[in-house]
């Protein structure tokens, strides 16, 4: 009888060159942010011992250079080419049958997204104002549960009631069948990112933030169709970084955010520091030369809403809590003045904004809508008022709620077919 053939595991590779020249000056030993994406490609093979994973990530991040631009953009473009694969081109016919153009929007992928780290325990302003955002844009929120804090965007929508969608239902093979149904889909990091649960455990043992820490807002599996984005950073010096790194990644719509407090999120409490990139280009297909970073502040008055502390929109301790604060918000029963409605009004506007749907003389988003822009131009000429009439809108017409509801009822009608 013959023996039965095993398949051959991963054939471990050696970085250790690479690891002399990161050491102690990488920039005098020449070393690439190719070089080091390379081997960053290595780890979602499982072809690198956990003890060069570790000194690879503990060179890059007491060197700084997993703080560095090039860096950050050729990492996340080797994490995103390791992401299961996704069938673009039936994605891309139902994103074009199912997006909405207006103003300077084209109808595709938006995300909004921080980096987390901020230590503020916030309430889950982004993965909320996402959901909001699905009322007239088509919204892709690649997320994770929390690594930093107790509620994580995962976390918070699977403890939604009385049913919560099924996360683990959206995958490679069913994300078109999700926007056949609704513009909202929440892209769970394990599941499009399989590669990832070796790196995990060698992460938490080294007990600081690493260059991943960073790449997962850049990492999102449906990179090739996002339009716009915004991205909040925990720190003010890694704005700029973040937006150059956008940019060299091809980005053309996105504004990175930092609140004074290093609040990885539009502050409602004091200033927020953005940076937006802005296509300048008069051809298509565009370069990244054509696109320019634009730097400026927000605050509270510029959306016209009023200011809150910071402990005023913590939310709850636990995801249950928030989940149900975000129930209340999307089915219209919070108060009009209550902090935590403002704080995802602004995020809610600033993606509007940004994706470009603001840009019109008036608008028909549907029911309660009178049509009447509000044209008056705020700090790097963004129309934050009227993201907040559209951001209202959403909530008070049901359609953010009616888009929520809707990716919960095919996601768990995905999982019954699995």
């Amino acid at each position: 009888m013959p023996s039965r053939v095993e398949p051959s595991a991963p054939q471990n590779i050696s970085i250790t060159p690479l690891l002399r020249r990161l050491w102690p000056s990488p920039g005098a030993a020449n070393v690439t942010a190719e070089e080091i994406a390379l081997a960053i490609s290595h780890i979602f093979t499982d072809q690198l011992s956990p003890v060069q994973i570790g000194a690879l990530l503990t060179c890059l991040h007491f060197t700084g250079w997993d703080r560095r631009a090039d860096v950050i953009a050729k990492c996340a473009e080797a994490m995103r080419e390791a992401a299961s694969p996704i069938d673009s081109q039936t994605l891309g016919k139902v994103l074009k049958a199912r997006g909405r153009p207006e103003g300077d929007y084209n109808g595709g992928l938006c995300d909004i997204t921080g980096t987390g780290g901020d230590s503020h325990n916030t309430f889950n302003i982004s993965t909320t104002s996402s959901i909001l955002a699905s009322s007239i844009l088509l919204l892709s929120k690649h997320g994770n549960r929390a690594s930093t804090s107790k509620s994580g965007s995962a976390d918070l929508l699977t403890s939604t009631l009385p049913t919560p969608p099924n996360l683990m239902a959206v995958t490679p093979e069913t994300i078109h069948r999700v926007y056949e149904k609704t513009n909202y889909a929440f892209l769970f990091a394990p599941v499009f990112h399989p590669g990832m649960k070796y790196v995990a455990p060698i992460r938490k043992e080294l007990g600081w933030r690493t260059i991943f820490n960073l790449l997962g807002p850049l990492a999102n599996p449906v990179e090739a169709s996002i339009e716009a984005r915004i991205l909040g950073v925990a720190r003010r010096d890694i704005g700029p970084v973040f937006a150059d790194a956008l940019k060299m990644g091809g980005a053309r719509k996105a504004m990175v955010v930092c609140g004074e407090e290093d609040l990885d999120e539009i502050s409602c409490a004091g200033k927020t520091y953005c940076w937006r990139l802005a296509d300048r280009s008069t051809h298509n297909p565009s370069s990244p030369e054509d696109v320019d970073i634009e730097s400026f502040t927000l605050c509270a008055a510029d959306f016209g809403l009023p200011a809150h502390a910071l402990e005023d929109v913590s939310g709850g301790k636990e995801p249950h809590e928030n989940a149900e604060i975000l129930k209340k918000l999307l089915q219209n029963q919070l108060p009009r003045e209550d902090p935590i409605y403002d704080f995802v009004l602004m995020n809610t506007a600033a993606m509007f904004v940004v994706s470009g749907v603001c840009e019109v003389d008036s608008s028909n988003m549907g029911h309660g809508d009178d049509g009447k822009v509000i044209t008056e131009r705020g700090p790097g000429g963004g129309r934050w008022k009227e993201g907040v009439r559209r951001a209202r809108w959403a909530v008070e017409s049901g359609e953010a709620w009616r888009q929520f509801t809707q990716f919960v009822e095919i996601s768990n009608s995905l999982g019954r077919e699995s």
